[in-house]
């Protein structure tokens, strides 16, 4: 009896416990509700600005334009909770101005929301009217049901915490470059607000030892960017150095400090400091890790292997030669047949780890799969693995090695010869060019010329809203989760004056779907002063000649019909001395080997 009124009394208690509390979660709501019902507001006035638009008065289209601006802005004080916990809602209001396929189930998303908005203005508003008020409509329905989302909503601290530390990285890459809006240019300004916005959702959160340095940092990154006002000339490398790193790293100390970290949104490791950090990421993330030493081993004398082929003469080190930065110089590599080329330029082996899908086409999804298709490709190796593993297991300087890494003669396959040159290739991220030793605190490490060329690739050249940092190619920030595909109208030469179409489909013909044809992986340009020729085709001979195609609005620019080209055409107007400090900051991503 005594433990039944026990045991129902324990119940009574369980039912009348206050619900489990949290430092921050309620601030960081009510700032979202706030924050929402004006983002619905700003989406009204926005549509009512086109509604008045008359192609023949510029003053209409210029009133548009800056209520399009300010949309964004109130977007951005929402952007960080909705990208996080509700990311497929978010998708409507701030997805690409281009058709996209959402893989890997290749599902077709029309363009959508403020960056279509933003295309449609700049293009043509009399002819494209329709269609924005159209969109302003969608959005200003979809934004008054935002403030719903908060039904039943839970949430931790952890996460609060790691939807503001994504937000710090989406800043640090993504807003200073004018990814979300190239053609209004008010990445600095949604800067601004994003970090206005983070500040008011931390302040529950930071104790008051904490509150000199982080308070500080904060103020004086939003001075900063409050000061940033002339977006092609803004110095983003200042910025990044003095004010978003140090933000960075003393905001994951914090968050440490507090034991609540968490990783559920993407590959970042957030036990290094900062984005720019060798270790940044988590690479069991991308499909596999270094693997241990002994594997490794196993895999760079694999690596040098001509056996591999089926007539002993190709390694992967023929068309990655270590000496040429992992590549051949090649416009196309000579394959297992004197004489006859592949497909395809060799990219550099170096970074490659870093991405969700390898081979210029992406057919491939991991390093392992892309090295077995290389070795048995008919036109590159030819090889037999599976007969050679079992002969070099019989030989003095295999027998150790292969021990070491498959002590069961019985279980040895063809397998671990990818396995342990995937586990070589991923060791190769030197992370130890002029740049990074720059951004580790060596000041006398860049010239002013390529200081100059960081801060036009993030900016007016627009490279860095492809090319993403930290690791300048095409994985998409803050999570890191999506590797880029992007139809670029490469020419088949580098005769830009009078320029013919390539016909290679890319990515196209592994997924036949018309909004990838044409479409190639975003490689890193770390290493690219050293490792011409250029594009999948090794058209293009010298960086010169590739700034001059971007510069150009690539091929559609350069006058070829490319309906489907994902970059804009728009020319970037580019001074010779620009291109040349551009080229100046290539120079200092080449790793030193």
């Amino acid at each position: 009896m005594w433990k039944a009124l026990a045991l129902c009394f324990a119940l009574l208690l369980l039912a009348a416990a206050p619900e489990r509390e949290t430092i921050g979660v309620q601030n960081c709501t009510d700032h979202y509700r706030v924050d929402a019902i004006a983002f619905a507001a700003s989406v009204k006035e926005m549509r009512i600005a086109i509604e008045k638009i008359d192609s023949t008065h510029t003053q209409s289209i210029e009133q548009a334009k800056e209520k399009l601006k300010n949309a964004r802005l109130a977007y951005k004080r929402i952007a960080f909770f909705l990208d996080y916990f509700f990311f497929t809602s978010s998708r409507i209001y701030n997805r690409p101005p281009k058709n996209e396929i959402e893989e890997p189930h290749l599902e077709y998303g029309a363009p959508t929301g403020l960056q279509y908005i933003e295309a449609l203005l700049f293009d043509n508003p009399g002819l494209y009217k329709q269609e924005m008020l159209r969109q302003c409509r969608f959005l200003e329905t979809s934004a008054e049901d935002l403030p719903a989302l908060l039904y039943n909503f839970e949430a931790s601290d952890a996460q609060v915490l790691e939807s503001v530390r994504l937000e710090l990285v989406r800043v640090m890459t993504l807003s200073i470059s004018g990814f979300d809006a190239p053609l209004l240019k008010s990445g600095i300004n949604e800067a601004l607000v994003s970090l206005q916005t983070i500040d008011g959702v931390l302040k529950p959160y930071i104790q008051s030892s904490q509150k000199h340095v982080l308070g500080d940092l904060l103020a004086g990154a939003e001075a900063a960017l409050a000061k940033g006002d002339d977006f092609d000339h803004f110095d983003r490398l200042h910025f990044l150095i003095h004010h978003a790193l140090p933000l960075q790293e003393h905001l994951g100390s914090m968050i440490s400090g507090m034991e609540l970290v968490i990783n559920e949104k993407g590959v970042l490791n957030y036990n290094t400091k900062n984005i720019f950090r060798p270790g940044a990421f988590t690479q069991t993330a991308l499909g596999g890790d270094k693997g241990d030493s002994a594997l490794t081993d196993f895999g760079e004398k694999l690596f040098f292997e001509t056996r591999l082929s089926s007539n002993g003469t190709r390694s992967c080190a023929s068309c990655h030669n270590p000496a040429l930065h992992f590549t051949d110089g090649l416009p196309r590599s000579i394959g297992i047949h004197p004489g006859q080329a592949v497909r395809r330029n060799a990219p550099s082996l170096l970074y490659s780890s870093f991405q969700h899908a390898q081979f210029w086409d992406g057919r491939a999804r991991t390093l392992e799969e892309q090295i077995r298709t290389v070795i048995h490709d008919s036109l590159e190796m030819n090889g037999k693995p599976a007969e050679m593993i079992r002969k070099f297991a019989r030989e003095r300087q295999y027998r150790r090695l292969i021990r070491k890494v498959s002590p069961s003669r019985k279980a040895l396959n063809d397998t671990i010869i990818y396995k342990a040159i995937a586990a070589y290739v991923r060791t190769l991220q030197p992370f130890n060019s002029d740049f990074d030793r720059y951004i580790a605190g060596d000041r006398t490490a860049l010239t002013d010329h390529q200081v100059k060329g960081f801060n036009l690739f993030m900016g007016k050249a627009q490279c860095g809203t492809c090319h993403f940092a930290p690791l300048f190619n095409g994985l998409i920030p803050p999570t890191y989760t999506l590797t880029e595909f992007e139809i670029l109208g490469t020419t088949a030469s580098d005769d830009l004056l009078h320029p013919k179409t390539d016909p290679d489909q890319g990515r196209f013909e592994t997924r036949p779907t018309p909004y990838y044809r044409g479409a190639f992986k975003t490689p890193t340009v770390r290493n690219a002063a050293v490792t011409a020729p250029y594009m999948h085709n090794g058209a293009l001979g010298s960086l010169e000649k590739v700034v001059e195609f971007y510069d150009k609005g690539g091929g559609v620019g350069l006058g070829l019909a490319i309906p489907d080209q994902t970059l804009p055409a728009t020319p970037l107007n580019l001074s010779e001395e620009e291109k040349s400090d551009l080229i100046a900051f290539l120079h200092s991503l080449t790793d030193r080997l």
